[in-house]
């Protein structure tokens, strides 16, 4: 079983007290925004069960939310809206989105964990990547908890606004029945027109 304390615990013996984790929500879906979040937590935090946010469930994530938010030392959210995905690409957009939720904290960390993504040049705190680092750090999987609820609760805001297109269900994600639904009712503001199924939508009905 992975220790999902070993990098924060290496890191707090190499002397850098303040690490924060961070990941982001909302990569693949083609409307809404992509989400990042930032934590960092004390040196003994313990949340049993805490894992990468993809492998909990709903109701688990809506748990672990408000128990990470009252005890994180520091915590910051970064909302990336579908224009600028369009003009700058999703991962540069996931890259921007992390470097705000970061910059938002109010403690400076010290060191910076990262799922996968590499910030040479965005940042002059010490950092590295981590493959998968959400399901190997506790920092992480607790960022990535708190930007996957953060963006599911935006998503059921614009549920409400648009019943007909069913975000509340697919939350933006390319699903059969979404295309579906996007080809019947057609782009509304909310849509990243760069991602594919949009795009085509637009190209077909110029």
């Amino acid at each position: 079983m992975i220790d999902l304390y070993e990098n924060e615990k290496r890191l707090w013996d190499d002397v850098y007290e303040n690490v924060a984790g961070t990941d982001e929500a909302g990569r693949g879906p083609l409307y809404g925004p992509v989400v990042a979040a930032s934590v960092i937590l004390p040196h003994d935090f313990i949340l049993e069960g805490l894992n990468d946010s993809k492998k909990l469930t709903e109701k688990k994530r809506e748990e672990y939310y408000p128990i990470i938010m009252e005890n994180a030392l520091a915590v910051g959210v970064s909302i990336v809206y579908p224009e600028e995905i369009d003009e700058i690409n999703i991962y540069e957009a996931s890259r921007q989105g992390m470097l705000r939720a970061i910059n938002s904290m109010n403690i400076k960390p010290d060191y910076i964990i990262t799922d996968a993504m590499p910030l040479d040049g965005f940042t002059d705190i010490p950092h590295e990547k981590i493959i998968k680092g959400d399901a190997k750090s506790i920092s992480i999987a607790a960022a990535s908890v708190i930007a996957k609820v953060t963006r599911d609760r935006l998503m059921y805001e614009e549920d409400k606004k648009h019943p007909e297109y069913e975000f509340a269900k697919h939350k933006g994600y390319p699903t059969k029945k979404h295309i579906e639904l996007l080809n019947k009712y057609g782009i509304i503001d909310g849509y990243r027109r760069t991602y594919g199924p949009v795009k085509k939508y637009i190209e077909e009905h110029k």
